[in-house]
């Protein structure tokens, strides 16, 4: 059984000893370079050579169009850092580093998503620091870039205790800061503060822990692309973005416009940042300048914070109940059955497909979350002979519901056609059979598929559940007519 940790001094342990001993190394070695005046280029080829993963990646980004516009070929690490520049390659090789110590171990959603903002923040960071200081950018993008840093080791070596939290997390109400800290034994900043004093990072990492001021530049160009990074999340256009726009503008001496047009140049240039990193998984996580990607991003944004509400399932489960013996249409009842699955159970798309056309195909009658308005308009499904069958098909012909994506459904994975694929999207979904007493109506689909969360089994329950009622209110009400 995997040893638990507890407390900030048995994490920095574990990861020093056994979970990112090469990332450690690597920024430890890069920082002592910096703070010694007599570094040489060869001290830093030597360090970078004792790995041949990292050089060869580092001179693939030294190659890029991003890096090398000239189109030099840079076949030498020395080569690398007398073309680009000590301190860029030096920023290339800690990006790298942290790239592949923590990406590399098939995380859960939450560490792209912070690497993500902690890229964003970076290049913010090192953009607004160009205009006021004439040295010391690179600093400030390794500052932004490691602020989170306890945070990402924990998401991305944190093991069983991972899933401990982020169930933890999913509690309705749950106070974040005192879930991390009932897990974990320490909060993430104390995490953070420990590795980087213990990897000794010193005055560098400490710029995104300082009070925002002014007066110390570097420090205050840090939290600003901290805090755009966090804001622009929410989208461009907010009270809070026009405010850091309006900070950035005083700050570096230029107009309103002009400083949101830096803060959305620098966007773009992070997606471009991040594809030449080989880290190509974030560039979608990175807030888009487009407005219509904006909107669309919010929405996605909106839907990985979609939480379980145990009141709002409840109730639509009482309802459902009460219009058994009530005179209820079926709008009210589909209506009630979509929203207890969304809002109550915490799925992000919910779809009823239809038994339609002589029962030859499904056809989407309704639909919830972002992106199903598609479904009702464009889906639709043959039924299919016995020997041509989908999984739609499957659940209504054996009346079971099926978790499809987990080890028990796996021998049924080829029901799912690549024409559902194409629609539907990849990973986990619940799906089951809608029947009026023996009259087949049509299937429930729901799935998490928005934000990439694993769909949970309470909610599995829930599906099955609110299936079978709304089929014997769809009985109920037909008996009556």
């Amino acid at each position: 059984m995997e040893e638990r940790c507890y407390g900030v001094q048995a994490w920095i342990d574990r990861l020093n000893d056994s979970e990112l001993p090469a990332l450690a190394a690597v920024v430890t070695d890069m920082q002592q370079l910096a703070e010694s005046e007599s570094s040489s280029v060869q001290e830093l080829a030597s360090v970078l050579l004792r790995d041949a993963s990292l050089t060869s990646k580092v001179l693939r980004v030294a190659n890029s169009s991003y890096y090398n516009p000239a189109c030099e070929d840079i076949r030498t690490i020395s080569r690398a850092i007398v073309l680009i520049g000590f301190e860029s390659i030096r920023l290339i090789s800690l990006s790298v580093s942290l790239i592949d110590g923590l990406l590399s171990r098939g995380p859960r959603y939450q560490l792209p998503e912070l690497l993500a903002r902690s890229f964003h923040a970076a290049v913010q960071a090192r953009n607004i620091a160009g205009y006021v200081l004439s040295k010391h950018q690179e600093e400030v993008f390794i500052a932004a870039l490691l602020h989170h840093i306890g945070e990402l080791a924990f998401w991305g070596c944190g093991g069983d205790q991972v899933d401990e939290l982020d169930d933890a997390l999913a509690e309705p109400g749950v106070d974040p800061d005192a879930a991390v800290r009932k897990v974990l034994g320490t909060s993430f900043e104390q995490l953070t503060q420990g590795l980087v004093k213990n990897w000794n990072l010193g005055p560098v990492a400490s710029l995104a822990h300082v009070p925002a001021n002014p007066k110390s530049p570097a420090a205050y160009a840090v939290q600003l692309g901290m805090r755009i990074s966090e804001v622009a999340l929410d989208g461009w256009e907010s009270p809070e973005m026009d405010e850091l726009v309006l900070q950035l503008a005083k700050f570096t001496g230029i107009s309103p416009e002009e400083a949101l047009q830096q803060v959305l140049a620098s966007a773009d240039e992070t997606v471009k940042v991040a594809a030449t990193f080989g880290a190509s998984k974030l560039c979608q996580l990175i807030p888009n300048t487009d407005p219509e990607q904006v909107a669309f991003q919010r929405e996605q944004r909106r839907a990985r914070l979609l939480q379980p509400n145990l009141q709002i399932m409840q109730q639509a489960l009482q309802d459902l109940g009460l219009m058994l013996s009530s005179r209820a249409d079926v709008g009210l009842i589909l209506d009630t059955l979509l929203k207890g699955l969304h809002q109550g159970a915490g799925l992000e798309r919910v779809m009823l497909a239809v038994l339609a056309d002589g029962q030859s195909k499904f056809r989407v009658k309704r639909a919830v979350g972002e992106g199903t308005q598609a479904w009702v308009s464009d889906f639709e499904l043959p039924v299919g002979e016995r020997n041509e069958q989908t999984v739609f098909s499957y659940v209504l012909r054996h009346k079971e519901a099926l978790w499809m994506g987990v080890p028990a459904s796996y021998n049924l994975n080829d029901l799912v056609t690549p024409a559902m694929r194409q629609s539907l999207g990849q990973g986990m979904f619940f799906v089951a059979p809608l029947l009026a007493g023996k009259r087949e109506i049509g299937v429930l689909y729901a799935d998490g598929r928005l934000s990439g969360r694993a769909l949970k089994h309470e909610q599995f329950v829930a599906f099955k559940r609110f299936a079978e009622l709304t089929g014997r209110c769809l009985d109920a009400l037909s008996q009556r007519k």
